[in-house]
């Protein structure tokens, strides 16, 4: 139990800024009116702490459920969460989730709490939260209310469990995943004790469904500190990513390396910005490389076919973690092309324009640089020739050059009026228009387009006959 001082509310003004919106407050004040306590708490207080702006606010009170909504009259109320003692209220548009003190009980399914039992006491219901950053309440005239220290943990920068860490895990796997998001995302260290739980609990994970994984994993992937955790929680990732083991510590052999294949994409993944596709193509842009391991007689390593069969395996993990349809075809695509030289070459340049588009196009460019960053010098030229290729390519796009089907200067109706039968045939013809002006054998323009279209058009038929 947390001792008596550290039970005390700091007053008000020892208190940090802290800024509800004005909806959060009236809430609160209604409340009150009323007779119950109201304290925002959780991840909106810790944001605040940290100087950050809180996605969203909760606030936790001592009236239940059905006194909640007794007191807020004229609020649209809905019931998101009754048995747990939970109402969203909705004020003037923005939703803030209400849930009475309570006690847990037993976990029985590890996320939810078979029963709980409400309370008039603030200090048994942040007795039930994760984390020490996170069991800190607020209210604007008593202060905070930090029965564990959370501040002091902010302030440090430490990330550690509320009580027993290993019971906090068993309560609620995702836990041990949210842990590691947040010292990614807020860049913390966690504590010893709560570390050591999580490698000890890491085999819980597996009752977690995928799509709550899938989230977590995603912002942890993206935090500033992604580098660092995913390094000294490998073994905890590899519970549902076992896929990236086989790279630890696999030698490359190569004078274009210095790291072994996992130490370089965490590397590399350091080297790109932080946006989900970007960060998930960088994860699994060599995850082939241990199956396509080959060394020649000279001692060199290959790692032949490694990009399609890392796209192959990144489809398979992905879609086992529910990621969207749109996020799988771009990572895939993204480890599918990544060691593919496209060269300075305008024709090239276009060519890769035309299969990809440009967003994907510029994508591919932040995933050749963050690879090359990851290499040893010896690769410093081919950072050089990216340059050159982002270059050509705006050039390209300034120019409006045509590399697309739709940037034609001829189109579908137009060969139908020389003749060409309708079908097949014009998207044939139109593909080989395209393909003459990427290669700059023709101008795209329609007076020089539509001759070349008669006399293709012509061959064809002669081909044919």
């Amino acid at each position: 139990m947390p001792s008596s001082r550290r039970c005390a509310s700091r007053k008000k003004n020892d208190s940090p800024p802290i800024h509800p919106p004005k909806q959060v407050l009236r809430l609160m004040e209604l409340l009150q009116r009323q007779g119950y306590e109201a304290y925002a708490v959780g991840g909106c207080i810790r944001d605040s702490l940290l100087g950050l702006s809180p996605n969203d606010w909760d606030l936790t009170c001592s009236a239940l459920p059905e006194e909640t909504i007794r007191a807020l009259p004229g609020y649209q109320i809905l019931a998101t969460g009754l048995q747990h003692g939970t109402v969203t209220v909705v004020a003037d548009g923005m939703p803030v989730e209400i849930t009475t003190y309570r006690v847990d009980g037993t976990y029985s399914d590890g996320r939810h709490p078979d029963s709980v039992t409400f309370s008039r006491n603030l200090v048994d219901d942040l007795a039930r939260r994760d984390f020490t950053v996170n069991a800190i309440a607020y209210h604007p005239s008593k202060g905070l209310v930090d029965p564990y220290n959370g501040l002091h943990d902010l302030h440090s920068r430490t990330l550690r469990c509320v009580g027993i860490p290993e019971q906090r895990f068993q309560e609620d796997a995702l836990r041990i995943l949210r842990g590691l998001r947040f010292a990614s995302t807020l860049g913390f260290t966690i504590e010893k004790k709560t570390a050591y739980a999580m490698f000890q609990q890491k085999n819980l994970l597996h009752q977690i469904s995928e799509e709550r994984i899938q989230v977590e994993f995603g912002k942890l992937l993206c935090g500033k500190d992604a580098e660092r955790i995913l390094r000294k929680y490998q073994s905890v990732i590899a519970v549902f990513l076992p896929e990236i083991t086989p790279m630890v510590g696999l030698e490359q052999h190569s004078p274009y390396h210095i790291y072994d294949v996992w130490e370089h994409t965490l590397h590399a993944i350091s080297a790109i910005a932080p946006r989900l596709e970007l960060r998930l193509a960088i994860l699994f842009h060599d995850i082939g490389k241990p199956r396509c391991f080959s060394m020649d007689a000279k001692g060199i390593g290959h790692f032949y076919g490694h990009q399609n069969l890392g796209a192959e395996i990144a489809k398979t993990v992905l879609t086992r973690l529910r990621f969207s349809k749109e996020t799988i075809r771009t990572v895939a695509t993204l480890v599918k092309y990544h060691d593919v030289s496209i060269t300075d070459e305008e024709v090239r340049v276009k060519r890769w324009l035309n299969r990809l588009g440009e967003p994907l196009f510029r994508m591919l460019l932040a995933v050749n640089r963050a690879d090359t960053a990851a290499h040893s010098p010896a690769a410093a030229l081919r950072m050089d020739m990216i340059d050159r290729e982002a270059a050509v390519l705006d050039h390209i796009l300034a120019e409006q050059s045509c590399f697309q089907l739709k940037d034609l200067a001829i189109h579908g109706k137009d060969l139908l009026q020389i003749g060409v039968p309708e079908g097949p045939e014009v998207g044939r013809l139109l593909q080989e228009l395209l393909d003459s002006v990427l290669e700059n054998r023709c101008e795209n323009r329609l007076d020089s387009l539509l001759p070349l279209a008669k006399q293709l058009a012509f061959s064809r038929k002669e081909t044919e006959g």
